[in-house]
């Protein structure tokens, strides 16, 4: 396919919504690549809801590039997110649990590994790289440090609310109507 205009497809994501028309995905924000978004309309997997003015053409066919795309399928999401560092991260708000520092994070057992802690929801949090150190292989009481939240296991919604805090430095105008973003930090 070639394009029609000087804007380079790949400056064209598509937003990607549920059949409910919400995103599948806040943070990260659930995006396709435009070749992505393209091949699911070919497929009739999903409802073009909005377009780009960027035309891409192929010998047959001519297509506005999809800026917002719902699937046609539901996609019933999971309650319960899978324990990553990453969901992690986003459940403590990308904020070490010691000190509040945001720079170099890493996460911490409650409960150290060496003393039979497990990597869970209920004994991980997050950590800066400086209180980890300082913390150690000991129990949180006997570093003296008291962490700001209590680790626990958080549901889907729980994580996509604090995605909703973490807006992208691009959000295109078509995408604004199906993102709700908070524009300060909850305390």
């Amino acid at each position: 396919m070639s394009v029609a205009t000087s804007t380079h497809p790949n400056a064209c994501p598509a937003l990607v919504l549920n059949a409910d028309y919400r995103p599948l995905s806040y943070y990260p924000l659930s995006l396709w690549s435009w070749q992505d978004s393209v091949k699911a309309v070919f497929l009739n997997r999903v409802n073009i809801v909005s377009s780009y003015d960027v035309i891409v053409r192929s010998p047959s066919v001519e297509l506005e590039l999809p800026s917002v795309v719902s699937l046609k399928d539901y996609i019933k999401p999971p309650e319960w997110p899978a324990f990553t560092r990453f969901n992690l991260f986003l459940r403590d708000r990308f904020t070490c649990q010691y000190c509040g520092s945001k720079e170099n994070l890493t996460f911490d057992h409650l409960v150290p590994k060496s003393l039979g802690g497990k990597t869970t929801w209920k004994n991980v949090i997050t950590a800066c790289s400086s209180c980890n150190l300082i913390k150690s292989n000991r129990l949180f009481k006997e570093a003296g440090m008291h962490p700001n939240q209590w680790p626990y296991k958080p549901n889907v919604n729980e994580l996509h609310k604090n995605g909703k805090l973490f807006p992208p430095n691009y959000l295109h105008d078509s995408w604004l109507d199906f993102l709700y973003w908070d524009v300060e930090l909850e305390a």
